[in-house]
């Protein structure tokens, strides 16, 4: 799994919240917590993006927290670390093929620093550009994530999901005020940014 023993979640069991933390310790409250039949009831939402964790609760709770841990590299006891590599350090440039016409060719070579240059400013410029957007896209897509997952069956599930991709707020609250009380207090946490990266992104807009 990708995810880390320090990843922030949030886990449920049914419209109750159970805990939010480091994963590590939220699995080790679950187990603390909630009986063994309800153990693969539980579910485990990244923070981030609100995506399901699976966590293996079977066996002792030793168990279940060692499973969490990364494995150690091959070859490295207790207290040893990876030797470093001679050489220059990787920059993290990453090679795949780009498909353009000839004329796109032609202009990128006519640049100062080649095209790998200038089609790295002009990303990195789009990306700046449009970042206000971006985070706004990332926010509304975890809240909904979590609202399909815990309140897709509870009343007037639509009506919050149109409003939160539209940004008003107050209509989304209004819409959510019915839910169960952890699940609503998470689903307006998630939403909060979306509708402020909404407001600054409105903003840009308005000053272009």
């Amino acid at each position: 799994m990708n995810e880390t023993i320090e990843t922030d979640v949030t886990a449920f069991l049914e419209e109750r919240r159970i805990a939010s933390g480091g994963l590590t310790a939220v699995a080790a409250e679950v187990v603390d917590s909630v009986a063994g039949e309800q153990l693969s009831d539980v579910l485990i939402f990244d923070n981030t993006d609100s995506r399901i964790i699976e966590v293996d609760f079977r066996g002792s709770r030793e168990e279940v927290l060692r499973r969490l841990k990364p494995p150690k590299p091959e070859g490295l006891g207790d207290g040893q670390t990876p030797r470093r590599k001679r050489g220059r350090p990787k920059l993290g440039v990453v090679a795949r093929e780009v498909t353009l016409l000839p004329r796109h060719w032609e202009w990128l070579a006519s640049q100062p620093g080649g095209a790998s240059v200038v089609l790295r400013r002009l990303v990195e410029q789009a990306r700046l550009k449009n970042s206000h957007k971006d985070r706004t896209r990332r926010a509304q897509e975890s809240c909904y994530h979590f609202m399909s997952a815990m309140a897709g069956n509870l009343p007037h599930f639509e009506e919050a999901a149109r409003a939160l991709f539209a940004g008003e707020r107050d209509i989304y609250h209004r819409e959510i005020a019915s839910w169960p009380e952890d699940i609503r207090a998470h689903s307006a946490r998630l939403a909060q940014a979306a509708f402020v990266n909404t407001r600054a992104a409105g903003r840009l807009g308005e000053e272009e």
